[in-house]
């Protein structure tokens, strides 16, 4: 599915607190919170994204093209406020599919969207809101839902001691919504939602995920606490955990301007077999998450690359180690969803291994972008300065640095 992010309004709730800023740039645990709501939608393989923009759009673009330059993504920008459902309405413009997920800049929802698509699919629906259950509240108006999940009723805003809310995330078909729409400028909660809940399908998909909207500022302190980075706590490494390891520059030696093409030119790093045993003794899961250019360039084959494989784990089972598993990707497209800093690679572990928690995980690289990926991920890193050792902590966001795998593992060792 495509994802719409609703990134155009003024944030004049939070002006005391994030001034000059869209608000989906307002600073949230020390990251824009646009951050977390692309990471989370990725999560969910999300793999394209359109940003409606408006006030302040050339920050936004800024921050996207500075911090998620692969991601796969495009943007429209209203010149005059169109209202979310114009803005909804010039956005899907861009969209190739049909199936849409559509979610606020300022709301962070993190729910099973698998499961809000076979809602949509099984009722017909026209459109499916994202529901939360909350008590005592008052900012938000209350919907109201018959047995089978169709929403009946949106109320407007007032003191309501439980009920569902709307949670800003929805799932449109796009031809059905650009058929029923003709207008240009018009809200899509009252205009669309409200307005058509007797003559349209609109079913509710209750979560009981996390949520969070910022637009005021006693939440947008809430989000602070409850987004803030978790440090990395040696003493928490367990069985339960997973390690994911970088291959050239971690694991063996990078050529300078080549790559490994065979048997031959794979050299481990001194000490890298011993580490990989010692990985075993704390951690659960062991996998490699590698991108392999030298395919892509047709400067080697997938068999090259397997024969080449084989041999490493033939080494690494002779030492006393393990590989649970080996990831890679040979696309030369930066937004190719499975080339790192993409998640794929490690979406595709937590598929065919689902017990792995990524948050009980760390990456293990020699580059940035490695540590781009751990992030992305939710991950904890791991940086190995053995090819770039100019780049320093400052410079990158990680967890951890070290000269070489075998030191991390001795310093494992020490700790645990």
């Amino acid at each position: 599915m495509e994802a719409i992010i609703l990134a155009g309004g003024l944030g004049t709730r939070l002006r005391e607190r994030v001034p000059d800023l869209p608000k989906c740039l307002a600073n949230v645990g020390g990251r824009p919170f646009l951050y977390y709501i692309i990471n989370n939608l990725q999560k969910q393989h999300i793999k394209k994204f359109i940003f409606s923009l408006g006030y302040k759009s050339e920050l936004i673009l800024e921050y996207l093209n500075n911090n998620f330059k692969h991601l796969d993504f495009s943007y429209v920008v209203e010149k005059l406020p169109l209202g979310t459902g114009g803005a909804i309405r010039l956005a899907l413009e861009k969209a190739i599919g049909n199936y849409v997920i559509v979610t606020n800049g300022d709301t962070l929802f993190k729910g099973d969207f698998s499961s809000i698509y076979q809602t949509h699919i099984n009722n017909c629906a026209d459109c499916t809101v994202v529901t939360k259950k909350m008590s005592d509240f008052d900012r938000y108006g209350k919907i109201e839902i018959d047995e089978k999940n169709k929403i009946k009723t949106f109320s407007e805003k007032g003191m309501y001691k439980d009920g569902l809310i709307n949670a800003g995330t929805y799932l449109i078909n796009k031809t059905l919504f650009q058929q029923q729409i003709s207008q240009e400028v018009f809200s899509f909660e009252r205009n669309y939602l409200e307005s058509n809940t007797n003559k349209l399908n609109f079913f509710s998909h209750e979560t009981h995920g996390y949520f969070v909207d910022i637009g005021v500022p006693e939440d947008y302190e809430k989000a602070n606490r409850d987004l803030a980075p978790k440090s990395l706590n040696i003493g928490e490494i367990n069985k339960s955990w997973t390690l994911f390891l970088d291959r050239d520059g971690v694991i063996n030696k990078e050529i300078t301007n080549d790559y490994v093409r065979s048997i031959k030119d794979f050299d481990f790093y001194p000490g890298a077999l011993e580490a990989i045993k010692i990985f075993r003794d704390f951690f659960g899961i062991v996998v490699i998450t590698t991108n392999q250019r030298g395919i892509g360039k047709n400067l080697m084959s997938i068999s090259d690359l397997e024969v080449i494989h084989q041999h490493m784990l033939n080494s690494i089972h002779d030492a006393g180690g393990k590989i649970d598993a080996i990831y890679y990707c040979h696309s030369l497209n930066e937004k190719d969803f499975n080339r790192k800093p993409n998640p794929g690679m490690a979406f595709q572990a937590v598929e065919e291994y689902p017990e792995i928690d990524l948050e009980k995980s760390m990456m293990v690289g020699n580059k940035k972008s490695d540590m781009k990926f751990a992030r992305i991920t939710g991950m904890h890193s791991i940086f190995i300065a053995s090819t770039n050792p100019e780049i320093t902590l400052p410079d990158i966001d990680i967890d951890l640095s070290f000269d070489s795998l075998i030191e991390f593992a001795k310093f494992l060792k020490k700790s645990l």
